[in-house]
């Protein structure tokens, strides 16, 4: 597949890569609002849809912009919300409780794959020889990094791989689901409702105590508001504008580039040190975007 070197491309592309690097920052809060604060995982999701909503919400209100949604749409937003965000979160907290951080990040990032089989026969996308070239250097360096190759890291049983797996898929379906909505709705209206559903459906499930928690000092509140506008409603408004100038399954593979950016935040936030694998891993997502950039033939 041919990726025109077109302005719109190009600015679709650095929108992506955009949403992936500020994506990356996710496990910071998280890290820091479950071990300083002691939010449990799913409550700290929960808060970060909902935060990240809300305050969406309240700026558009602000600038009296038009919320207002076709009926026909709804399916699509509802759609968007429940499986894209809900449906994610709770699969991917369980898939790292049940087989551990590395299974549970290689399984999720099977989204490319998945991204492109939907695209490839439902939205006429075709990826061509480097689009696979690329997405098998993506899912490569994803495994390395996740460190895949340590035996001490694996912990695999049926529930949890399913779990994993459909993580992957419902990751993948947030992309495919911006894809189709911002066709017909502007990109702020995609995400403030996305969110919104999605946050409530999981305010729902998480106890009430656990999310009481995140309310309880200035500085978890500090991080609450933060994971809600950085890694939230910041990376999802730049993907959904992004996503209207790639092809989906072309934003699914740069997208990758998140656990690149979340290693370097590892070592900056935690001393975290990357192995000479993990760095092999690294090079080759970052040599999976760069096969993608517009201009390439």
């Amino acid at each position: 597949m041919r990726i025109p070197s077109s302005d719109k491309s190009l600015r679709g592309y650095v929108l992506v890569l955009m949403a992936a690097t500020l994506w990356a920052s996710i496990g910071v809060f998280y890290k820091f609002l479950i071990n300083d604060f002691g939010l449990t995982p799913l409550a700290a999701a929960a808060l970060r849809g909902c935060v990240g909503g809300v305050i969406l919400l309240l700026g558009l209100l602000v600038m009296r912009a038009d919320l207002r949604v076709p009926r026909s749409q709804w399916p699509g937003f509802l759609a968007y919300g429940v499986f894209g965000v809900a449906v994610f979160f709770i699969t991917y907290v369980n898939a790292i409780n049940l087989t551990g951080v590395a299974v549970a990040a290689v399984l999720m990032y099977t989204s490319p794959a998945w991204v492109a089989a939907i695209s490839w026969r439902w939205m006429g996308e075709n990826l061509g020889r480097r689009g696979v070239a690329a997405l098998g250097l993506a899912l490569l360096g994803a495994a390395l990094v996740a460190r895949i190759y340590n035996p001490t890291l694996l912990r695999l049983n049926w529930l949890g791989v399913l779990l994993g797996l459909a993580a992957g898929l419902t990751y993948g379906l947030y992309s495919v689901f911006n894809k189709v909505l911002v066709k017909h709705s502007r990109p702020w209206i995609v995400q403030v409702y996305g969110l919104l559903i999605g946050g409530a459906i999981l305010l729902v499930i998480v106890p009430k105590a656990q999310l009481s928690a995140g309310w309880m000092s200035p500085g978890a509140i500090a991080l609450i508001i933060g994971m809600g506008i950085i890694p939230t409603l910041l990376a999802s408004l730049a993907f959904a504008f992004g996503v209207q100038w790639v092809p989906v399954s072309v934003a699914a593979i740069v997208a990758t580039f998140e656990p690149v950016v979340a290693t370097f935040f590892g070592y900056v936030f935690f001393a975290e040190r990357l192995e000479p694998l993990q760095w092999l891993g690294t090079a080759c997502i970052v040599g999976a975007v760069l096969l993608l950039r517009p201009g390439r033939s």
